[in-house]
């Protein structure tokens, strides 16, 4: 039985298909490439896109309380009122 790795194609004896599996490697190599690009693409961008939202989501809660703390009209309104 001959084990189905692609080291196993390169090492083997330079026959008649040994151009048939280089090439064959090579195009499983490019694929490889390929999908690891799209994957490193997909995780960057995850980790972009959820940062960028965590930073919406604080700037808001930031502005929610700062809101909170600001005295509210009502209050400036009874302190101007007797004077």
């Amino acid at each position: 039985l001959r084990c189905c790795t692609a080291a196993s194609a390169v090492t083997e004896g330079g026959g008649p298909g040994a151009a048939g599996d280089e090439r064959s490697l090579y195009i499983v190599r490019v694929v490889q490439i390929a999908v690891m690009c799209v994957l490193a693409l997909t995780v960057v961008f995850g980790i972009f896109f959820l940062g960028c939202n965590l930073l919406i989501k604080s700037e808001g809660m930031i502005n929610f309380l700062v809101k909170d703390r600001r005295p509210s009209k009502e209050v400036e309104a009874v302190v101007v009122g007797p004077y």
